[in-house]
């Protein structure tokens, strides 16, 4: 492939997707990231391979406006593609939003805001799962004004049930004691208290209660795509999430991802995304339901997942295929279903094989003694003992994490 034509990543954030996405970008072209961010966080600080500039309210829309108009002229000279990768959902919707002023002078790999604005939303995107026959948790939506105590006495399913935000951007502007990014619910008492905390504290939106899909975090699986301009899926890769953070307003990312392999589901979701024209990233979270066998969703995330590098581990570059649909026009040939063979790490070793369902500890241990494991934030070519120190740090953290939150 010639690299003829040059070009610069933007990653919108500073987190481990940003770094996950930057060391992408790096094993694949050899290239340094800049990331435009309201601060700086951890996973990106002491980095060779992506330079952080940082933005006060760089997550506000005026803000974010502003800075992208002043860096598009500030290089409007410049003789190369400038690819805006969003790497949060705030980021995302604000790409797909102004995409139309964005795209003038960058490339902005996003959808349309209309359909956006219907998958973003919870209640929307079940909706469109019906449409398009994929299944979903049965659910029940509670909005400002419904009578939450008539409401929650009128459920037909059983405890435990899940409670979550139909729209997680103006969750994350409330707080209220309790919060949590999504609850699993143990009887009615603790639903009422947790909808009139939610409300009582000016959360704007549908909640979500859904039916409990029996069985633990080793019942999720995690789904990876990406498709192109001309909204044909070019890759899809699928995983095997083993366990996830306790913490309360982390619960739902993953720690530990196996590689998995499922044609059938593959196969339903590109049918899905090529049917709606999307493009760009789109990462899944969906569980395996016992009951009947079915595979059903959660959410779709309009972008790669917090835990996607997984992704790349295996041995499907995300940013090799970005750049190729949109940087070097490289024609569609053909839908690579991913098949792995690493087993993606996001704590330490000794903490997932506490934590985990004892039944996988046999085949966790069997990639580790093989060396077919990594992470994203360790990495070989970005290394200096100040990085070294803080990512041994924030992997330490998890051991107190676990220890305090954890329910089996």
């Amino acid at each position: 492939m010639s690299n003829a034509i040059e070009f610069q990543p933007i990653l919108l954030g500073s987190d481990i997707n940003v770094y996950g996405m930057a060391r992408s970008f790096h094993e694949a072209f050899g290239i340094t990231s800049i990331a435009l961010s309201a601060s700086e966080l951890a996973p990106t600080k002491y980095s060779k391979i992506v330079e952080v500039r940082s933005h006060p309210n760089f997550d506000h829309e005026e803000t974010f406006l502003e800075v992208l108009r002043n860096f598009a002229e500030q290089h409007q000279s410049d003789q190369k593609k400038y690819l805006l990768v969003a790497c949060g959902d705030g980021y995302a919707l604000l790409a797909s939003k102004h995409r139309q002023e964005l795209s003038k002078f960058f490339e902005v790999p996003y959808i349309d805001y209309s359909l956006y604005q219907q998958l973003e939303n919870k209640p929307d995107f079940y909706n469109i799962c019906e449409q398009y026959g994929l299944p979903y948790p049965k659910t029940v939506l509670v909005t400002p004004e419904s009578d939450i105590d008539e409401l929650v006495d009128a459920l037909t399913f059983p405890y435990p049930m899940i409670l979550k935000p139909g729209n997680s951007i103006s969750y994350l502007e409330v707080h209220f004691e309790g919060q949590k990014k999504a609850f699993t619910i143990k009887d009615s008492e603790e639903m009422k208290l947790m909808l009139h905390r939610c409300y009582e504290a000016g959360y704007p939106d549908e909640m979500i209660i859904q039916d409990f899909i029996p069985g633990g975090d080793e019942n999720m699986r995690v789904l990876n795509a990406y498709v192109d301009k001309n909204h044909k899926v070019r890759m899809m890769c699928l995983g095997h999430p083993l366990l996830e953070d306790p913490s309360p307003k982390a619960i739902g990312n993953y720690v530990g991802i196996l590689p998995d392999y499922n044609e059938a589901v593959y196969q339903q979701i590109q049918v899905f995304l090529e049917k709606i024209g999307y493009t760009g990233f789109a990462n899944f979270d969906m569980k395996y339901d016992p009951r009947d066998g079915s595979y059903r969703l959660f959410e779709i995330n309009l972008r790669q997942g917090r835990s996607s590098f997984y992704v790349t581990l295996n041995g499907y570059n995300l940013a090799q295929y970005l750049v190729e649909d949109r940087v070097f026009d490289q024609p569609f040939t053909k839908t690579v279903y991913g098949k792995g063979s690493k087993l993606w790490l996001g704590v330490p070793k000794k903490v997932l094989l506490q934590y985990v369902n004892p039944t996988f500890k046999d085949e966790i241990q069997n990639y580790i003694q093989s060396g077919n494991y990594g992470t994203t934030l360790f990495y070989s070519k970005d290394k200096s003992p100040k990085r070294y120190l803080l990512m041994k740090y924030a992997f330490h953290r998890y051991i107190g994490a676990f220890k305090t939150y954890f329910r089996k």
